[in-house]
């Protein structure tokens, strides 16, 4: 039988021309076939899609936290459609009595909580940007983005004060105006007020717009909602423009395509709350909820206590990043290896069983529902018991951990992909289909995806096994790089959006993500390391002759080759009492923990982040050379070849720094 091909061609290939490389292909869904879904009727901006639904569901649970009783957490406690629309008008209107016009920016900086999505919309009401503050991206970050944005208003979580007062001696230029989720103490006014910042508690704020109504002006498909940061190469965070229309034309492919696999979002549907909604993944999926009249109910903020979060509100949507399915994928493992031979037994012949009868075609819930039952069912239970689909996003869940928990959740596993850029989801796989695995699966039904070619990296968009840059183009592209157009004119080139990720067709239709364009890549807790700048820096220990770091989006810690100086090294050997040959001085433990010590040094010198240590060395005595093609003749790395040379040593390497 013919395998199914989840895309369609809409335009042929074109080959080489005026030293631009070919292009496979363009393909879109083929749920799409027939032309992108039409926007949904009455949406043309943010505000409509929560508008709406208050219209539609105003008596239904939106907004949940945890009622925390004698200090002991106890069940969620809900605001309404209505009751959140009524809070998000005072906010609004104290937001304008501030004196922020249409077009001004808000931030807003801290973990998930009902807060956060009230301040949102306040400002999808009265058209202003709305830019998430947040501190993954370095110290100066939150300073960096309220300057660059020019953000006069923040939100912030109460915890967050002291760090926001940070940043008052350069961002007071711009921010007038703080207000917290929580409370304020007296020293915290009297700090802001040296800067000229005023600071209010959340209940004082909403004061100031009692009695007072400001119309909320007429927003445009095309007027920016959003400005999202994000890093991705070296230097400072880039502002990424996300356009209503990038909102609404998602939410409209995202409720074509579940429909079409039979999965449509209804008001049933309950999302917890704990991926930051300061990133474009989870903001886009807390849209589709609020779109559907369903329940959002927010974690405590404390990754320990998660699953117990989880048992509470029993989600049946669950997002996650290969991290958090990580953590599961090995407590589940403990569990069985600790249960005794017969469970042990038990276990391997039900997951062997189920996991055959799928890749024959069998749905989940029809593969073996007596192993479900008697075997799988504490699975379940352990996410809640009602979970229909876990999602993964932001950075490739490895196949084993996807295959584990396709067989044993009792639910949907999907794998997704997308960027701030594309506003999310672009890809993902297809409930089912078990030979999507290690795939993000076929683009989403309002895209068309093609493949350029890169040949100085052997990729070739129009091969019989079709791999290149994988280029986007649609309503959900992004309008730019706020006051950064240099930069957005080196991604959007003839209305095509170019990711700088590698990918490959699979005969089905999917996509995989084989490897990255330029030298950046993400690690698995989901943040970019901009290789080239960590070399210049690591190369200025006076021992290094040379340094080539690696990393992947399947680990989470960095690991470097070294060319010792052979002078050097042995100088120091000498000074520390150890002898021996150049050869054996690099596989000296010690030596590798001098190396490992000045790596760190330079580090703490330079202020690296946390993820860009280095945490694991090998020292190569023969330095890179054209010989075992490591290196061009102009001695560039070759970074694809050195991976392929050192593979076995770079496995021990991530082995033994667990």
């Amino acid at each position: 039988m013919a395998e199914k091909r989840y895309i369609v061609e809409v335009a042929p290939s074109k080959p080489a021309k005026d030293g631009k490389p070919s292009m496979g292909p363009v393909y879109r869904s083929m749920y799409a076939k027939d032309g992108f879904p039409p926007p949904i009727p009455g949406l043309d901006c943010c505000w409509d899609i929560f508008s709406l639904s208050v219209e539609k569901y105003p008596n239904n649970r939106m907004l949940g936290r945890r009622e925390i009783v004698s200090g002991k957490p106890g069940k969620y406690v809900w605001l309404t459609y209505k009751e959140v629309y009524n809070i998000v008008l005072q906010v609004g209107n104290s937001i304008r009595s501030c004196g922020l016009e249409e077009g001004g920016r808000c931030g807003i900086y801290g973990a998930n909580c009902p807060e956060w999505i009230m301040s949102m919309e306040a400002c999808n009401a009265h058209g202003l940007y709305c830019v998430p503050l947040y501190d993954t991206l370095g110290a100066g970050a939150v300073e960096f983005i309220i300057c660059h944005a020019e953000v006069t208003l923040t939100f912030v979580e109460e915890k967050k004060i002291s760090e926001l007062s940070k940043t008052f001696s350069h961002s007071s230029k711009y921010l007038r105006t703080i207000v917290s989720f929580g409370k304020v103490t007296s020293q915290q006014k009297e700090e802001a007020e040296k800067f000229g910042v005023t600071i209010y508690s959340w209940d004082e704020f909403l004061s100031l717009g009692e009695n007072k109504h400001f119309d909320l002006p007429v927003k445009k498909r095309t007027d920016i909602c959003t400005i999202m940061y994000t890093s991705g190469t070296t230097g400072d965070p880039k502002g990424v423009m996300i356009s209503n229309n990038n909102i609404v034309a998602m939410i409209a492919g995202v409720q074509h395509l579940l429909k079409s696999v039979n999965e449509a979002l209804s008001v049933k549907d309950v999302y917890l709350s704990y991926l930051p909604l300061a990133h474009i993944f989870d903001r886009i999926i807390e849209e589709c909820m609020i779109n559907h009249g369903a329940s959002i109910g927010f974690w405590r903020g404390d990754v320990k206590l998660l699953v117990e979060d989880i048992g509470e509100l029993k989600p049946t949507i669950f997002c996650a990043v290969p991290r958090v399915l990580d953590r599961i994928y090995s407590g589940l493992q403990q569990k069985i290896s600790s249960g005794g031979f017969i469970k042990q037994t038990m276990f391997n012949f039900a997951y062997s069983l189920k996991l055959r009868s799928m890749k024959k075609g069998s749905k989940h819930t029809e593969a073996s529902p007596l192993c479900d039952k008697v075997v799988f069912k504490k699975v379940k239970q352990g996410l809640g018991g009602n979970v229909r689909i876990i999602l993964s996003g932001a950075a490739p869940l490895a196949s084993h951990v996807e295959e584990f928990l396709r067989v044993v959740s009792c639910c949907h596993v999907l794998q997704g992909y997308g960027l701030t850029e594309t506003c999310a989801g672009t890809f993902v796989s297809i409930p089912n289909e078990i030979n999507m695995l290690g795939t993000v699966g076929p683009p989403v039904p309002n895209v068309d995806v093609c493949l350029e070619s890169v040949p100085e990296m052997g990729y070739d968009a129009v091969s019989r096994i079709p791999r290149g840059e994988v280029c986007i183009q649609g309503d959900t592209l992004f309008s730019g790089y706020f006051k950064r157009e240099d930069l957005t004119k080196e991604v959007l080139i003839d209305g095509w959006f170019h990711t700088g990720d590698i990918g490959e067709w699979r005969p089905d239709g999917s996509l995989k993500i084989i490897d990255r364009k330029k030298n950046i890549f993400k690690l698995s807790q989901g943040e970019y390391v901009a290789v080239e700048n960590l070399e210049n820096i690591y190369g200025l220990v006076p021992d290094i002759d040379s340094v080539w770091i690696y990393g992947n989006s399947f680990e989470s810690f960095l690991i470097a080759i070294i060319n010792p100086n052979k002078e050097a090294l042995e100088q120091w050997a000498e000074k520390a009492g150890i002898s021996g040959d150049f050869g054996s001085l690099c596989e000296n433990v010690e030596v590798k923990e001098y190396f490992l010590g000045e790596l760190t040094r330079v580090a703490k010198e330079k202020k690296l982040k946390g993820f860009e240590f280095i945490k694991a060395v090998h020292l190569d005595p023969v330095s890179f050379d054209m010989e075992r093609d490591l290196i061009t003749p102009t001695f560039k790395k070759k970074r694809p070849q050195m991976l392929k040379y050192y593979q076995d040593i770079i496995i021990n390497m991530y082995k033994s720094g667990k």
